[in-house]
């Protein structure tokens, strides 16, 4: 072979380094089937902390008080590609945790969070979400001194918004200016109980950037978290759970919680100026005709902690103002719905298309499927175009003389009991015996199912020895069925198998375990509470005693329910005095006289059961709210 000349050489070497070597796509926001795709690396995404600037000085040292914010997002993410972010603010981040496990943060030697509590890092970074992990001003590495749903609580969370939008101001570690150049500013928050509470407040305020919210088992009025109608849950409690949730020394905030005590109106029961700061529909700091969010609620019926009128009078106002929204109410108790037996997968993909939905414009069917996932069963769920059923019945039941509960009044009569405290137990129980603190009232065996679906309505007329009284009512269902246990642990059994939602690390797995629902046969269940201080029966606001020994009108709701009283069961109403179960309060000891002729209860229901068709020669509908039967068996044969 001859030697390869020079020229020759050089122009293989030309050519050799003009062919460059294939550079590696970087990845980029996906969409298929509607969702977003899990394209970006978790193990390598960035995680960083700032403290955003705030507009309060809760703790009056002088500064405002900074928000600590501890950050994952994509490695890409940057000023060529901007990510939105989902923000679960809390203040349990370093005491009770997060989720059915209690997880807290784990931090590096940096000061940088390693593991997030719950899944939403490990599920949505990878699909190109940025998620914020956010200490409540007060709580963990936040400034300030928590005021329990006050303007701190709000204004807090609501400057992490302003700052992704570039309208407030935020700092490393070191004080260097931190900014959020890496998102479209698009935002969500969520987040249970306390943390679905902050979702609320902030989108109450209106702040824009907040594109949606999806409250768990939040409140909506911190008066109605702890007052029903005047009647006191539990006394000084604000001051009390900020206490709880500042891991400060108690020095330093003691100021704000004697406030707290001093201006809660523990001595009346009223709602005041310290409530409206902390109402989120009709407040002070901000109100439901300033939302701009979506929402996704989630709450369940038998929710005793937060109680489900928190969510029920939410969701009727933004139904009002025309807010899109949807809807998740299961029958368990203070439970997260990524702990529904057999729905967890829904529940994550529900969030997931959701989320791509209103943070990344993806167009999905989303909003397009029924707004409402109702349990009716235990595991059981039905979906419906909205909630309370849409197609439901007004039934109004009215106690009479010898103990039954009918739909036409009884003869004019009377009955009396005494406001003492007693046990729920206690006012259910031997429902044909007298007792000196309840009244107590059934009707016969239904001839088929009927399915409450809304909130009752009590309505009494009553007289008193003494001022006031406190009066509870509860719609009773007798019959033995198995029900949903959501006494027992909240309804669930954590398991030790796991099942996993996204992208580990050895700091940080996806994997949760799983739960089944709790259930118990019982003969007696109490379908639905309600509770009034006779002086607040025409003012929250302001009390007016009921002139002794006059008749006078006390109708108020009681909490929602979605169930199912079942055919062969009775209904029943109870009515007592100081319920010891939910209320700190004495009894006043007066002697209330009911005027049972002109006393209700009312509710909406619907007729049958959503598995089931209805016989019509059962029943029939007359007017578009009032249920009836055939007259033959209108009085006799159904109650």
């Amino acid at each position: 072979m001859p030697p390869l000349r020079p020229a020759l050489i050089a122009a293989a070497l030309i050519v050799g380094t003009a062919t460059p070597v294939q550079a590696a796509t970087a990845p980029e926001i996906t969409v298929e089937n509607g969702r977003t795709q899990p394209v970006f690396s978790y193990a390598d995404a960035i995680r960083e902390h700032v403290y955003v600037e705030s507009t309060v000085d809760s703790d009056a040292d002088g500064r405002l008080d900074r928000v600590r914010v501890d950050i994952i997002r994509p490695k890409e993410s940057g000023p060529g590609l901007r990510v939105p972010v989902i923000i679960d603010e809390s203040p349990y981040y370093d005491n009770s945790g997060r989720g059915n496990e209690g997880e807290r943060k784990v931090y590096d030697d940096a000061g940088n969070v390693v593991k997030f509590p719950l899944f939403y890092d490990n599920y949505f970074v990878p699909r190109g979400y940025g998620v914020l992990n956010v200490d409540m001003l007060g709580t963990t590495k936040s400034d300030g001194c928590p005021d329990v749903g006050g303007k701190a609580d709000v204004l807090g969370g609501k400057a992490v918004i302003d700052w992704l939008n570039g309208r407030a101001k935020a700092y490393r570690a070191d004080g260097s200016p931190a900014v959020a150049d890496w998102t479209t500013g698009k935002s969500a928050m969520i987040g249970k109980s306390y943390d679905g509470t902050l979702a609320n407040a902030v989108a109450a305020t209106g702040v824009r950037g907040l594109e949606t919210i999806v409250p768990i088992s939040a409140i909506s009025s911190w008066y109605k978290y702890q007052r029903s109608n005047g009647v006191i849950y539990n006394y000084d409690y604000a001051s009390w759970l900020a206490n709880y949730i500042d891991t400060d020394p108690e020095p330093k905030c003691q100021a704000v919680r004697d406030r707290m005590d001093a201006e809660d109106g523990d001595d009346t029961g009223d709602y005041n100026a310290f409530w409206a700061e902390r109402d989120y529909i009709n407040g002070l700091l901000g109100d439901v005709s300033k939302v701009r969010a979506s929402v996704f609620v989630a709450h369940t019926v038998n929710d005793l902690n937060v109680k489900p009128d928190n969510f029920s009078e939410w969701w009727e106002a933004l139904a009002k103002r025309g807010v899109p929204r949807k809807i998740w109410l299961g029958q368990t108790a203070h439970v997260d719905p990524f702990d529904f037996e057999g729905r967890r997968g829904l529940w994550v993909d529900t969030l997931h298309r959701w989320f791509d939905h209103w943070l990344h414009g993806v167009r999905n069917d989303i909003m397009r499927e029924p707004r409402a996932d109702i349990e009716v069963a235990p595991a059981q769920w039905i979906t419906e175009r909205d909630w309370p059923a849409p197609r439901g019945h007004k039934l109004t039941l009215r106690p009479a003389a010898d103990g039954s509960l009918r739909l036409l009044p009884g003869k004019k009569a009377t009955a009396s009991f005494t406001d003492v405290r007693m046990t729920e137990s206690d006012m259910v129980s031997d429902v044909g015996t007298a007792k000196p603190g309840r009244i107590a009232y059934t009707t016969g065996e239904l001839p088929l199912n009927l399915r409450l679906s809304g909130t009752p309505v009590a309505d009494l007329r009553v007289k008193l020895d003494k001022p006031t009284a406190n009066l509870t009512a509860l719609l009773v269902d007798f019959g033995d069925d198995t029900r949903v246990d959501w006494r027992r642990g909240g309804g669930i059994t954590t398991l030790t198998e796991e099942d996993c939602w996204g992208d580990s690390t050895a700091g940080d797995d996806a994997c949760y375990r799983k739960v089944v629902t709790n259930t118990v046969n019982r003969p007696v269940e109490i379908v639905a509470r309600g509770w009034i201080d006779v002086q607040n029966r025409l003012s929250l606001s302001r009390s007016a005693p009921l002139p002794v020994g006059t008749y006078g009108s006390v109708k108020w709701e009681t909490l929602p329910q979605d169930y199912i009283f079942k055919k062969g069961h009775r209904i029943g109403l109870v009515i007592a005095g100081t319920d010891s179960n939910y209320s700190n309060e004495t009894g006043t000891g007066a002697n209330v006289t009911v005027d049972l002729s002109k006393s209700s209860i009312a509710f909406p229901v619907v007729l049958g059961t959503p598995l089931e068709s209805v016989p019509q020669d059962r029943a029939r509908f007359i007017g578009p709210r009032e249920v009836t039967l055939p007259e033959p068996e209108r009085e006799f044969s159904f109650f």
